[in-house]
């Protein structure tokens, strides 16, 4: 997928900045920013939210001294005219700031829903690629299926893993930990 970076924008108009976000409703809706371009989509659902936490869980338990884990909303805001707000995400510890990571995270985490599932592995799939995020895991409720996804050498990223209900991931990047899709889903 290519993703346009020199956007056209009607006489009379502007790409949105970051700064432009501050004064968006505080709705419970996700406002994203990517090149310019408002992204709004619904607030998360309970499921959503319930395997965002425990996903975070499991992270922040394996997680080094020298990282930092967050759920959202938490902003990744690189440059002017870009601002996502990943469900989970991992970056180096010295890179975070009180408000925001002004700096790629290491891993980001998408749980699909309904309303997101297109814009999540399309979209923002090629923008956390763009910006050399160098692991990028989609987690599917449904399945339950994580499908994990490494920058190669070429700074494109291949699907490296896919661990499907009680199936574990061994995860080596950012750092070792075990993720098992049924757990993030279900009571464990």
């Amino acid at each position: 997928m290519t993703v346009m970076t020199d956007i056209e924008y009607p006489p009379g108009s502007a790409p949105m900045t970051v700064h432009d976000l501050d004064g968006m409703p505080q709705d419970g809706r996700r406002h994203e920013l990517i090149d310019g371009v408002l992204v709004v989509t619904p607030a998360p659902g309970y499921r959503h939210q319930k395997i965002g936490y425990r996903l975070y869980h499991v992270l922040e338990s394996a997680c080094p001294p020298e990282f930092d884990v967050l759920g959202a909303p938490f902003a990744v805001h690189i440059g002017d005219k870009l601002e996502l707000q990943p469900d989970v995400l991992v970056g180096w510890s010295e890179d975070f700031t009180e408000k925001d990571l002004p700096a790629p995270p290491v891993l980001a985490v998408e749980v699909l829903s309904p309303s997101t599932t297109i814009h999540d592995l399309n979209t923002k799939k090629a923008t956390y690629e763009r910006l050399g995020v160098p692991s990028y895991w989609v987690i599917d409720p449904d399945g339950p299926e994580l499908t994990v996804f490494e920058l190669d050498g070429d700074g494109r990223y291949q699907q490296v893993a896919k661990a499907a209900g009680a199936q574990a991931f061994e995860a080596q990047r950012p750092f070792p930990v075990r993720v098992v899709p049924a757990a993030l889903v279900g009571r464990s």
